[in-house]
């Protein structure tokens, strides 16, 4: 008898998952356990419970260690997999070297991931109507849900293509017959929720940081909608909205929102509470050392898992003034092609951590792990000072934030869509004062805005971030520089659609992935 899978969609279309998160989020409420959506959201503490719930899964880390930086880090010819051997966490090998199936890769957790946050949002939108409470706050938790909704979609869309589109919860029997969305239709919603975001009054233009670090904010919205604009080619539209976040003169404060580039690159890397949701950050994922993760549940932790998988392995400190590095897994390992890039920019040394030269100055040691080329992502390493106060498994819990989005890479997509839309680039021009922006920071001098040296920017500025696979696709860059790794141009710019989701359920596989969507 052929077993009957369920697809993920249609266990969150019956309420599983609904409210069961650990939260990474922004205040210490913490809900656990499953909270049955059809006896919660009676009051306006259930229902920031319920908000919590959805920005939770922005920092989704999966129980097979696969996030959305991770997976497109080793994809990107700035990383290869690594780790111990070829098959640990194969989801990042199969993506690395583009022999991925729709049975196994990255997209089964990321169509995971996506989805849970799609439902929740909508879960949220749907119950806030009716509970009794501030209309005020109420209107703010509408306006962050939808931003949420946006958010998740903008993922699914940009890494999938054809996606369900959900505006409203969804009966499980209604699950099964859902079609696919054409992406013009995706993109609308998005942007709708988003400029329905930026004209709720009662979403803040900036957040106390102490209590409220993480949510979103108007400036996040904006950043967002420029960045959709952005993928869809609306270049004037795209550089109005990042125009908005970037404020009138590159590189000085934006009042408004408080934006401004940190004076100091390295202060970028810092884990310590004074260095999180810094002037530099528009949206941000916080983690924590002390949430006391375990092994129990890898998923469940609010740590960053990323810390503990992109250190060197078998790291051993041999002299006091050595680098303070934990025993990694050694994954994503800098690849050869990206320090050649690097190795003479000031951001170099806070970029790539060079294992080889440590071993060969007797200064440090480490095991030589799979696919390892001796560079290790210094911006992510984990340290001895950042492990866990708070009790649970060392790996599992190490503090830095991820920055999803911040103000340099606003600075060089404003950049990118004025040249796009027919600016210069020249002296003078704002694009050129916003890609030098960037590069005064570190003490470069300036550069001509060209789309060839604002992409070259984004790949130093940016290296390591998650950004450089989407920025290769989009520019039609992938095939030429991928190629060599298996990219197949036509197929690879999208992920599959899990064939556990083909199953019992209306919904086809992309025609990139030998299907009919």
């Amino acid at each position: 008898m052929k077993k009957k899978y369920i697809p993920f969609v249609v266990m969150l279309a019956a309420g599983l998952q609904l409210i069961s998160a650990c939260s990474t989020g922004f205040l210490d409420v913490k809900p656990r356990g499953l909270d049955l959506e059809s006896n919660y959201y009676r009051n306006e503490e259930e229902a920031f419970k319920g908000l919590i719930a959805a920005y939770d899964v922005v920092g989704w880390q999966g129980g097979g260690y696969v996030t959305r930086v991770g997976a497109f880090n080793a994809a990107s010819d700035d990383h290869v997999a690594g780790g111990g051997n070829s098959t640990d966490i194969n989801s990042f090998q199969v993506f690395s070297n583009y022999t991925l199936t729709s049975e196994v890769g990255p997209h089964n957790e990321l169509w995971r991931k996506g989805f849970s946050g799609v439902f929740r949002s909508n879960v949220i939108l749907a119950k806030l109507p009716d509970v009794p409470m501030d209309e005020n706050r109420k209107k703010r938790f509408i306006a962050e849900a939808r931003f949420l909704r946006a958010y998740f979609y903008f993922d699914l869309v940009r890494m999938f293509k054809n996606v369900p589109l959900f505006s409203l919860p969804v009966s499980t029997s209604e699950m099964y017959d859902v079609l696919q969305a054409p992406p013009a239709d995706v993109y609308k919603q998005i942007e709708d929720d988003l400029k329905a975001a930026i004209e709720e009054p009662n979403l803040p233009d900036q957040v106390p940081i102490a209590s409220e670090g993480g949510r979103a904010t108007k400036g996040a919205v904006h950043a967002l909608l420029g960045k959709v604009y952005l993928y869809q080619e609306k270049w004037a539209l795209a550089a109005a909205e990042f125009a908005e976040v970037n404020g009138a003169t590159p590189g000085q404060v934006n009042a408004k929102y408080g934006y401004r580039l940190l004076a100091d690159f390295g202060d970028l890397w810092k884990s310590d509470n004074a260095s999180k949701f810094n002037s530099e950050s528009i949206f941000e994922i916080a983690f924590t050392s002390t949430s006391a993760g375990t092994w129990d549940c890898v998923a469940c932790t609010e740590g960053n898992v990323l810390n503990i998988m992109v250190g060197p392995r078998g790291y051993k400190a041999l002299t006091a003034d050595a680098p303070d590095y934990v025993s990694g897994w050694s994954f994503l390992p800098v690849t050869q092609s990206l320090f050649d890039a690097i190795h003479f920019d000031p951001r170099y040394r806070y970029t790539v951590a060079n294992l080889d030269s440590l071993e060969e100055n007797g200064i440090a040691e480490y095991e030589k792990g799979y696919m390892n080329t001796g560079y290790f992502l210094e911006k992510l390493a984990g340290r001895v000072s950042n492990r866990t106060t708070g009790g649970g498994s060392q790996e599992l819990n190490y503090p830095q934030n991820l920055y999803e989005i911040r103000l340099a890479d606003t600075y060089l997509m404003e950049a990118e869509a004025l040249v796009r839309n027919g600016e210069s680039g020249g002296t003078g021009t704002r694009s050129y004062n916003l890609l030098n922006a960037v590069r005064a920071r570190v003490g470069l001098t300036p550069v001509p805005a060209t789309i060839d040296n604002i992409f070259r920017e984004r790949r130093l500025e940016l290296a390591g971030e998650g950004h450089r696979w989407f920025d290769l696709v989009r520019s039609g860059q992938a095939a030429a520089i991928l190629g060599p790794r298996g990219f197949v141009p036509g197929r690879h710019e999208i992920l599959p659609i899990p064939l556990l989701e083909l199953e019992n359920t209306k919904l086809e596989q992309s025609k990139e992935w030998g299907g009919t969507k």
